[in-house]
């Protein structure tokens, strides 16, 4: 049977090891489980025969790919998936895929957890704001965005939305207004929340010509990819906007930078923490697992992305 390597140098929570170990083990996958390594040459060694491997945040480029001589199927147990090297792997035969919205809950009460925070002035014993009856504009509206919508919803914001790849039912049944331009985003929302990929087409876009159009006192909130936001249009945010807040669960080149001159209007988590949950560990370690026996068993590739 397929040889399964689970390399993760942050490695997944014990029920989700266990679960994910159960799950191979019924359906008589081996399995090796190479956690929290230094060394990627760790990694490439532990790949060398693998047929399937499941990571999390680690790397898979051409070296990786080069070593796995056997490897037919990566599966990155998470939505995103801009660690896999996509044109490496398709020349390589090599099926990559994600699962999708198995950490969407995670991710989405992590945003709104931040707000909260800010919004309470990080809790300073000062007089805060509410989140109640605020203006949230999401840029895509993807699961995770959805899950925020869901949640905003609740606490009673308003809600809007930006994704041109969408029908207008999805916005409809979710209980958001629809946007229909990037730049309506930013003129509407008291909070902005990121919900993009980092490609060709989105990198550094969260530019000056954007924020620049941000009102006072509004919170923009990156739970999405660092390379999105160009640094020194956000630093001119911070400066010229009265009362313009960033809170990000990913840190950027300039971190200690933002976080020394404007200490009361950042946050950064520790590290990327949006899917740091026993619950998204299971979910997307089991995931991966099962979309792997499904890959050999029937040939589904329905979570593909190269």
């Amino acid at each position: 049977m397929p040889k399964v390597l689970i390399a993760t140098e942050k490695a997944f929570a014990g029920e989700a090891v266990q679960k994910i170990k159960s799950t191979l083990d019924a359906a008589g996958y081996q399995h090796v489980w190479l956690e929290n390594y230094t060394d990627v040459n760790e990694f490439h060694k532990a790949a060398a025969d693998a047929e399937a491997l499941i990571i999390r945040s680690d790397k898979v480029d051409e070296a990786v790919l080069d070593a796995a001589k056997q490897l037919k199927i990566v599966v990155r147990a998470g939505a995103g998936y801009d660690n896999i090297d996509l044109p490496a792997a398709t020349k390589h035969n090599v099926v990559a895929m994600n699962t999708p919205g198995q950490n969407s809950n995670a991710v989405a009460e992590l945003a709104i957890g931040m707000m909260i925070y800010m919004a309470r002035g990080k809790f300073n014993g000062k007089s805060g704001f509410e989140l109640a009856e605020k203006k949230l504009a999401l840029y895509g509206f993807g699961w995770v965005a959805r899950y925020v919508a869901k949640i905003a919803n609740g606490i009673g914001m308003d809600v809007y939305a930006y994704d041109p790849f969408l029908t207008d039912d999805v916005f409809t049944h979710a209980g958001v207004k629809r946007l229909t331009a990037i730049e309506e985003i930013f003129k509407t929302g008291d909070y902005i929340s990121l919900h993009i990929p980092a490609n060709a087409d989105t990198k550094k876009s969260i530019n000056w010509s954007l924020l620049s159009l941000m009102k006072k006192g509004s919170t923009l909130v990156n739970t999405a990819r660092k390379e999105v936001i160009n640094e020194d249009d956000l630093e001119k945010a911070l400066l010229e906007i009265k009362g313009f807040k960033y809170i990000s669960d990913v840190e950027g080149d300039k971190v200690a930078y933002f976080k020394q001159n404007f200490a009361d209007r950042v946050f950064f988590t520790p590290k990327k923490m949006g899917a740091q949950t026993e619950e998204a560990n299971t979910n997307a370690g089991v995931a991966a697992a099962k979309q792997i026996i499904a890959f050999f068993e029937k040939g589904d590739v329905s979570c593909k992305v190269n």
